[in-house]
């Protein structure tokens, strides 16, 4: 059985047509965010195309954190600094960002680097002015003036024991980790913030989608919204009041 649970109306805020229609995807850490960005990109056809042509693009939170102190980057390499606190992200740069983004700017984000911890402004992400853009990662619900910035929520919620299945393998082959930093990391920093800041958000969503990039049936609901926003149809009514079973 797949379904989509929402979440209080999820109607759309009117603005110009010529404002990308910002969609903010949260979620706990290895809940499927970016996978459930790719399948949308994918089942829409943006995935292969170049950036400059792209109407659908996507943006990490991850490419907001912010410059470490050497101090901070000495507890990082030791598994000891919480990267999944508020107080570990750019709030005010990412306000920015998203607000250049909604002007119908092009931006240039910076890539992160997980395995320095360290901002790599070398290696930047031109984000060419889009018909949509997602925003996905733990914290974007957090920040109210980031948060108020989307014209749609949705809310990857993943079972806390897969989410600690995918993230211990990914850590350790992605970001050379060692296993007992990322289990002492994940109960000492992760598990709790997520109950403290990222749980909570999820009452903000216009859409919870269950298990991820698993349930079908919501990604192709999404995607369906997606379309009929390329096409320029209505978009107050949104996926308002729609629940589907599979």
């Amino acid at each position: 059985m797949s379904d989509v649970r929402l979440n209080g109306s999820s109607k759309m805020n009117g603005h110009d047509e010529k404002t990308p229609f910002l969609i903010g995807v949260a979620g706990g850490t290895a809940s499927g965010k970016s996978t459930v960005c790719k399948r949308i990109m994918e089942k829409l056809g943006q995935a292969d195309i170049d950036n400059k042509q792209r109407q659908v693009v996507c943006v990490s939170q991850d490419s907001f954190y912010r410059e470490l102190t050497t101090s901070e980057i000495s507890r990082a390499e030791k598994g000891l600094f919480n990267f999944d606190h508020p107080d570990a992200f750019n709030e005010v740069l990412i306000r920015d960002t998203l607000t250049d983004i909604l002007a119908g700017k092009m931006v240039n984000i910076p890539t992160y680097d997980y395995k320095t911890h360290t901002i790599n402004k070398d290696d930047v992400l031109t984000i060419y002015p889009a018909d949509v853009v997602l925003f996905e990662g733990i914290l974007v619900f957090y920040f109210p003036e980031v948060r108020n910035l989307f014209h749609m929520k949705l809310f990857v919620d993943t079972d806390s024991d897969t989410r600690l299945a995918r993230r211990v393998p990914r850590d350790i082959n992605e970001r050379g980790r060692d296993l007992d930093q990322v289990l002492n990391q994940y109960m000492n920093f992760v598990k709790p913030a997520f109950e403290e800041f990222c749980s909570p958000t999820k009452k903000f969503a216009d859409v919870i989608i269950p298990r991820g990039a698993d349930n079908h049936v919501a990604i192709d609901l999404i995607v369906h919204h997606i379309k009929d926003i390329l096409q320029g149809r209505p978009r107050e009514n949104g996926l308002s009041g729609t629940i589907a079973k599979h």
